[in-house]
């Protein structure tokens, strides 16, 4: 992991003690959405603003070693703070279980934006509702491995 800095945890309580129980156990616990069934990952990106290290428990969405982060916010008419920080600087670390690596971050649009879009739709059926929530066309992120 490549990132360097300091790391300032979320305001939200959920948040931080998620990636908190996460990173203490390496990953083996709080490794689903708020204890449910669907699986997370947790990604640290450098703030747009701050420079400060932010951490962020994201829906899994892998495919072939790449990984989609989907701006959804839940469906809201503004973007996640986390946006900003992907394309202020896009490189972040990602860490899905015990595994941690380092990826290039681009937001897709098109025909690549529609396949990683439906892919994620797949493998969590509700951004879809979250999109039909909002007018904004929600950001999908493409997190490629940088080695």
């Amino acid at each position: 992991m490549t990132l360097q800095g300091t790391y300032v945890p979320s305001k939200a309580g959920w948040v931080r003690d998620q990636v908190a129980a996460f990173e203490a156990s390496n990953g083996a616990e709080a490794n689903t959405l708020q204890g449910g069934p669907h699986p997370i990952v947790v990604i640290t990106s450098v703030g747009a603003k701050s420079g400060n290290l932010r951490k962020n428990p994201v829906m899994r969405v892998e495919r072939d070693g790449k990984y989609v982060a989907i701006a959804s916010k839940g469906g809201a008419d503004d973007q996640p703070e986390w946006y900003y920080n992907f394309v202020a600087h896009p490189e972040v670390d990602l860490q899905d279980g015990p595994v941690k690596k380092t990826y290039s971050v681009r937001v897709l649009t098109g025909d690549e934006r529609a396949d990683w879009w439906q892919h994620a739709v797949d493998t969590w059926s509700t951004y879809a509702s979250y999109q039909k929530k909002t007018e904004r066309e929600i950001p999908v992120f493409l997190l490629e491995p940088t080695s």
